[in-house]
């Protein structure tokens, strides 16, 4: 199979410690298995555990019986994630979400954290203080109990589908989603292949989870999705299973 290695760089320990464990379910791998699962992708016993101690001391980590699980803030990325791969939508009756925010004189980074915690609820600024997105998501809106925004339900004049292509670029997402299949799919080594994983799925997080009637005719997210569920399932039976 054709080598990739000059589009995807393989990953650090570290990161292939956090990858596996982002792809665990439960996010808990005991500490022979991690072992097993480095030698796979190339990763000696010791480096393996110096990785997993500055893991542990970052937070990233916690230790538990005799196993390693993510950390508070790899476990709210890995529910993001499995929102984006196990496709969290419901059914769509035109609803938007809308928040506004109504609290001035915040600080830089109480601005920036706020922006940070809408885009990831997969909200897009339509302006300056004002994000929105339809309202076809199972999840309950984390935000809504904001102290500084005003949350509604609402449907704008404007054709949906038109206002959804002004908020998202959705012609460049596809493009880059498109992509990682493809790397993953030529993909040889093992170690080639966790790193072109981990990128499709990094980018698959960032899917907006827009209804179907607003997507475009060739939108990847289905494929991604399919294809990053067969290389779990890959996964599972080569390196944490030792088969």
């Amino acid at each position: 199979m054709t080598s990739v290695s000059r589009d995807v760089t393989p990953l650090s320990a570290r990161s292939v410690v956090l990858s596996l464990l982002l792809g665990a379910h439960p996010a808990r791998l005991a500490a022979s298995d991690l072992t097993r699962a480095g030698d796979h992708f190339g990763v000696a016993p010791a480096t393996l555990r110096v990785a997993l101690s500055r893991s542990v001391a970052a937070g990233d980590l916690v230790r538990v019986d005799g196993g390693y699980q993510l950390g508070e803030r790899l476990t709210a990325r890995q529910l993001r994630q499995d929102e984006a791969v196990e496709d969290a939508e419901a059914d769509w009756g035109g609803d938007w979400e809308m928040a506004v925010v109504v609290v001035s004189g915040r600080t830089g980074a109480e601005r920036a954290a706020l922006r940070d915690e809408l885009a990831r609820a997969r909200l897009a600024e339509l302006r300056e203080g004002v994000w929105t997105r339809p309202a076809n998501l199972r999840r309950a809106p984390a935000y809504a109990g904001n102290p500084v925004l005003n949350t509604f339900r609402t449907q704008p004049d404007e054709d949906p589908a038109a206002l959804a292509g002004r908020l998202w670029d959705l012609a460049a997402w596809s493009e880059t989603g498109r992509r990682h299949v493809d790397l993953l799919a030529g993909a040889g080594e093992p170690a080639e292949r966790l790193a072109a994983a981990a990128m499709l799925v990094r980018h698959l997080s960032t899917d907006p989870l827009l209804p179907e009637v607003l997507l475009p005719a060739d939108w990847p997210g289905g494929e991604m999705r399919a294809t990053y569920a067969a290389y779990q399932q890959e996964l599972r039976e080569l390196a944490l299973t030792g088969a």
